[in-house]
């Protein structure tokens, strides 16, 4: 793995450690995962292959990442506090973020140290036509655990009623 790509795996981790500890759901939060999985979009995907059963393999790993994504999302806690809609990540949503995360880093771990001709008899007896196809789905199912979280979490916040804080007056008599 190059330290690109350790960085950028490395701060989708970080993420969810980030709301561990509740904070404020504002633009930051959506914008900082998204700008990261567009950033790994950018940078990985040049195709996506559609030979064989390349798009069964990416269709599985998509369906994958919204499984997490939306289980994740729905693990969050999200309450109202002083006009604020505020969000804190949950230990099933954190444990979810990071077996997404964590398996596909380990799937390129294993690939580079040992794994590859195993991965390469795979996908002959599977039809899958190349790496790009386990590439576009690994990244593919990254964009969707991050998008699917988040909108989750955007769906719920809105039916968290906000409340504002008022002003009480002290009346002595």
């Amino acid at each position: 793995m190059t330290t690109t790509e350790w960085i950028t795996d490395i701060a989708l981790l970080l993420i969810v450690f980030r709301q561990l500890r509740e904070g404020r759901l504002d633009l930051k939060s959506f914008l900082i995962p998204l700008g990261i999985v567009a950033f790994v979009a950018n940078s990985y995907l040049d195709t996506i292959p559609t030979a064989g059963n390349d798009l069964v393999l990416i269709g599985l790993l998509v369906a994958v990442g919204a499984a997490l994504g939306i289980a994740g999302g729905a693990y969050t806690r999200i309450r109202s506090l002083d006009g604020h809609v505020l969000i804190k990540a949950g230990a099933v949503s954190a444990v979810l973020w990071v077996v997404g995360m964590g398996a596909r880093m380990a799937f390129q771990l294993w690939v580079q140290h040992g794994g590859a001709a195993t991965v390469g008899r795979f996908s002959v007896t599977h039809q899958i036509t190349s790496d790009k196809a386990w590439v576009a789905a690994f990244v593919l199912m990254a964009l969707t655990e991050v998008v699917t979280r988040l909108a989750t979490i955007f769906i719920r916040s809105r039916n968290v009623a906000v409340t504002r804080p008022v002003a009480v007056l002290d009346r002595t008599v």
